[in-house]
This record gives C-alpha cells, sequence and structure tokens, in this order.
C-alpha cells in the first residue's frame, strides 16, 4: 500500500477524533449558498515523505498529477499570475478583471533580487545555489510577501520552500500555512514532490525526504462524509513515477515529462463541495 495513504489516513482521523472546531467563530470561508464553511482541525501538522523510497501520491482516491504539475510549472517555471496560462481552471473563482491573481504565488517568485553573485528571481537563485553552492544553508523561497499581501486575491497557502543537500541528496521542506485535508493535500504533495525530482536532476543530485509541515491543517464541515467514505477505499501500491531523464534544463520540463505507471486508485463519484 502506498505510504501516502497511511500519512494521508492518520492525519484524517486524527483530525476527525481529535480535532478543534471553529463553530463559535466568525470565519471568512463560506459555501456558495452563503453558508459559512466551518473545519475541524490539528495544529502543527508534520508529514516526512522519503522520495527514495516511493512517490506520495494517493490511491485512496486519485490525485490528477498532470493537472497538479500543469499548476506547479505555472507557478514555478512560467512564474505567472495570469489564469489564462494555466491549463486548469482552478483558479476561475479568484480571477481578477485583468485575468490575473494579484501579485500572488508565480508573480512573486518572479520578482528579481540583487545579490553579491548577480540578479536573480527567488527560482533562479535557487537553481544557482543548487550548482555552485549545494551545502549553503540559505537555499530557500518565500512568496509571503507583506507588502504586497493587499494586491493578492488569495495570501499564499503553500509559501516556503527550504532545500537542503546532504551528501547527494536533496532534501526539501514545504511550509504552509492552511491545508484543506480534502482538496488540496494530497495536490500539493504531489507537486512539490515532483519539484523536488526536477530540480534535484537538473542540478546532478538524488531526491532525499520531502517535509511537509502544516500550521493549520482542516477538514470542512461538509466534506466530513467524503472523507469518511475516502477512508474506507482500498489502498493500494504507490506506482512508479517516471520522468524524462534527457532533460537537464529545469525550463524545458512540460507535464508531458512525467508519468505514473501502474496508478491504481479509487475514483470519486461525489462532486467535492468547494469552499471559497
Amino acid at each position: 500500500m502506498s505510504k501516502a495513504d497511511i500519512i494521508f489516513r492518520e492525519n484524517c482521523l486524527d483530525i476527525l477524533n481529535n480535532g478543534v472546531w471553529d463553530t463559535d467563530l466568525p470565519v471568512r470561508p463560506h459555501w456558495d449558498d452563503g453558508t459559512p464553511a466551518h473545519t475541524v482541525k490539528k495544529f502543527g501538522v508534520v508529514n516526512r515523505y522519503d522520495l527514495r523510497e516511493e512517490f506520495p501520491i494517493l490511491t485512496l482516491r486519485r490525485t490528477y498529477w498532470k493537472s497538479a504539475i500543469d499548476e506547479l510549472l505555472w507557478i514555478w517555471q512560467k512564474k505567472s499570475n495570469r489564469i489564462s496560462e494555466l491549463g486548469s481552471h482552478i483558479w476561475d473563482s479568484w480571477a481578477r478583471e485583468d485575468g490575473t491573481i494579484g501579485k500572488a504565488y508565480g508573480y512573486q517568485l518572479g520578482v528579481k533580487h540583487t545579490y553579491r553573485e548577480g540578479e536573480f528571481d527567488q527560482v533562479d537563485r535557487v537553481l544557482w545555489l543548487l550548482k555552485n553552492d549545494p551545502h549553503s544553508r540559505r537555499i530557500l523561497t518565500n512568496i509571503y510577501t507583506f507588502s504586497d499581501l493587499h494586491d493578492m486575491a488569495l495570501y499564499p497557502c503553500a509559501y516556503s520552500m527550504t532545500f537542503n543537500v546532504s551528501g547527494n541528496r536533496l532534501n526539501a521542506i514545504l511550509n504552509q500555512r492552511s491545508q484543506d485535508m480534502l482538496t488540496a493535500n494530497n495536490w500539493n504533495v504531489v507537486q512539490y514532490a515532483v519539484l523536488v525530482h526536477m530540480l534535484a536532476q537538473v542540478s546532478g543530485l538524488e531526491v532525499g525526504e520531502f517535509v511537509h509541515v502544516i500550521a493549520d491543517c482542516h477538514i470542512y464541515d461538509r466534506h466530513i462524509p467524503l472523507v469518511e467514505k475516502i477512508l474506507e477505499n482500498p489502498m493500494y501500491d504507490a506506482p512508479r513515477f517516471e520522468m524524462d531523464q534527457s532533460v537537464n534544463d529545469f525550463y524545458a520540463f512540460t507535464k508531458e515529462s512525467f508519468r505514473m505507471d501502474n496508478y491504481n486508485c479509487t475514483e470519486l463519484s461525489e462532486k467535492i463541495p468547494v469552499a471559497i
């Protein structure tokens, strides 16, 4: 069975059995009928995935991994905030009249900064350090830019990556302020596990551990019946993740550069309510 399934199941059961409800608070999110979208949550969840052992994708339910990778490339390669440049419609409800999500996500990664070695945006700085100073303890990105929060359609949820090379292995920590377990948890895990694979390959490194730190790990009230049903689904072995080994330029990857061989999973038959 997939270790990602085991971790997801343990997280959800812990939230459902031991979590704290916010039903007495005036919450911001709401359902499409205007009803407040309340959650039950756990604070400070830390999950570790050894990318050398298997790829961390759920089999309890299908994760649409190609769409997840497409969004990752939109943010990290294109450094875009324009939804027309994204293959899916997951950001449509956050789009502004100018067709962007404001100064959020990819926009922040594309802002250039001056260093002793020259001018880089955040992604190019990571790439430079992994090749020129891989054992630095300063290889990180952060898109939670306080001066620009007023101009973001949504404050970043997954906001910081820290990369650390141990020997010849690239490890990474994703910091996330908020995580909707049903709709976003494995989506984000898949995205940033792929990112570690990409960065390792173009830097001549091997993949190591991916650590996911979640401050507010929650399940929405209307998601609970579906989560409980998913937890009863069978768990299969993780698929084999394959990446085009000929790519040595980070910006040359496309969503067609990746494969999931023997991905067995359970399809969701119900539509997931979306809190906005």
